[in-house]
């Protein structure tokens, strides 16, 4: 007997970006866009035009890049939403509109101020305005946990009689528990009267770490479309991660009725894209794309591995993209071998210049490392977008440090602000703290350091550092990037990415769903 499809929905780019500093550039979405296109992911939805201006043009920018995946866009269930969010995503092969409104109690008496009559009489509304774009339309009740079972029927009956064709069940603030979520997709589907003529989907977020689990108890309960996330990223806890949920129903074929379309060898590479872009690192013990996922240190584990792998993994490292860190390019490759890997990597550079740029980037990195892998040349992109597509108020131009045993550690910097170069200098618990300090005696931000993390790259002593920097300010946050072989280099330049983002980062709504 065949197997039922599992569409896999994946919203790293909407409500991944929702995580405190985690916002994308256009281009940055793009990248993730092919990554998630290569790895076969059904349905991408690419942001919620109706945020700003920024997010329309990048929702619209990936909805022309992409022609093998859906190209999704999320819109409060309005008309100037949904306007703005059909006109983003018209230009895809495949697009979907995605519409959502408050269901439960508390969300329509204290936020919508709104009677349930009204809110069902919007929804249908909502679902009439999206079909004049796409007959491809999504509903989401937010908040369909905490909402009651006979309005749900009530206004999932009435939305899907006005056109809906896929019905998202959202669990907007992690509270069911796996059994309980699991009979209420049950129940839903057995109760309203036209269930069968939508896709039944579920959104879990993960505040009591259930979202996977309950995920997964939707699916064994009729559920074929799962909303998730690269790395599990999302608003506060996050997401369920969408490398647990192909991984569990693909390993537990005996348990689950369905399987997915998603090539898993893309999810490590797409997990490393995701953090290198977000600035968010993946801890060693996350399952699957975890450093610690593959392990093993007890002698017993390790001997049964070596004489029969399945004694131990459930899975191989392979099957999910594990593989040695592939040596690419060298000092002496040139430049179309550049431009060539670039492309295999779902790159694409748009313009001779940008190439050329990326190229002396290259040169310059191979003189300091020998070995250059895919995870450096991902870097080193990322730092050419941050320099061109970020309104770069302030630019590191040289950086000189000073760390001696019972000295007092320094740092002088020179820094561009706005095109004129400034000279500064500080002393420091350590170098980096003195690196900081010398730039804020320019910048003057006022702003506060939440957030400094620093990971490798590739391994080897010679490998480029990637160090994140997270700030706040009147209750924006924003998080910095910055890459080099040099860790007090990529530390300034972290700082000064996340400086530049807090002179030009605009308001923008971010929808809970």
């Amino acid at each position: 007997m065949a197997k039922e499809k599992l569409i896999i929905f994946d919203t790293t780019m909407r409500d991944g970006e929702q995580s405190p500093g985690a916002s994308m550039s256009r281009e940055e979405k793009i990248r993730i866009a092919r990554q998630l296109e290569r790895m076969r992911v059904d349905i991408i939805e690419a942001g919620f035009p109706a945020a700003s201006d920024g997010d329309f043009e990048s929702v619209q920018a990936v909805a022309r890049a992409i022609k093998d995946s859906t190209v999704c866009g999320l819109a409060r269930a309005n008309e100037k939403d949904i306007r703005r969010c059909g006109e983003a995503v018209r230009v895809a092969s495949s697009p979907r509109l995605h519409t959502f409104i408050a269901t439960s109690p508390i969300h329509m008496e204290k936020k919508l101020r709104m009677e349930p009559s009204q809110v069902i009489e919007q929804a249908v509304r909502a679902i009439k305005w999206a079909r004049e774009y796409t007959d491809n339309v999504e509903f989401s009740p937010e908040d369909a946990g905490r909402s009651d079972i006979d309005f749900l029927c009530r206004i999932i009956e009435q939305v899907i009689k006005a056109g809906a064709t896929t019905i998202n069940v959202p669990d907007t603030v992690g509270y069911t528990l796996p059994d309980q979520f699991g009979r209420l997709i049950k129940t839903l589907r057995e109760r309203v009267p036209n269930a069968d003529k939508a896709v039944w989907s579920v959104h879990c977020h993960n505040d009591l770490g259930l979202a996977v689990a309950n995920s997964l108890s939707a699916v064994l309960n009729g559920a074929r479309q799962v909303e998730c996330t690269i790395n599990g990223l999302g608003e506060r806890a996050g997401n369920a991660a969408l490398e647990e949920i192909v991984m569990a129903v693909r390993t537990r074929q005996d348990m689950f009725p369905c399987d997915t379309e998603i090539d898993a060898t893309q999810i490590v590479p797409a997990s490393k894209l995701v953090s290198g872009i977000t600035g968010y690192p993946v801890q060693p013990n996350k399952a699957i794309v975890g450093a610690n996922a593959f392990a093993h240190e007890s002698g017993i584990h390790q001997d049964g591995v070596l004489k029969h792998r399945e004694t131990y993994e459930i899975m191989s490292a392979e099957s999910v993209g594990w593989i040695t860190n592939r040596l690419t390019l060298g000092k002496l490759s040139g430049r179309n071998a550049f431009k060539s890997r670039l492309h295999e990597l779902g790159i694409m550079l748009d313009s001779e210049e940008a190439l050329n740029a990326a190229f002396k980037r290259f040169k310059d990195l191979a003189d300091k490392k020998r070995e250059i892998f895919d995870e450096d040349l991902q870097a080193l992109i990322s730092e050419e977008e941050i320099e061109h597509v970020e309104n770069e108020h302030f630019r590191l131009v040289s950086l000189t440090a000073h760390s001696e045993t019972g000295e007092l550690p320094f740092a002088r910097l020179v820094i561009s602000e706005d095109g004129a170069q400034r000279q500064c200098e500080a002393q420091g618990s350590g170098p980096v703290d003195a690196a900081f300090k010398a730039i804020e005696s320019v910048a003057r931000s006022g702003a506060s350091l939440l957030l400094y993390s620093v990971n490798n790259i590739t391994s080897g002593t010679d490998s480029q550092g990637e160090v994140t920097v997270r700030l706040s300010k009147n209750g924006r946050i924003v998080n910095g990037q910055g890459a080099d072989t040099d860790i007090v280099v990529a530390s300034a330049k972290a700082y000064i990415n996340a400086l530049n983002k807090l002179q030009s980062k605009l308001e923008r709504l971010n929808p809970q769903l």
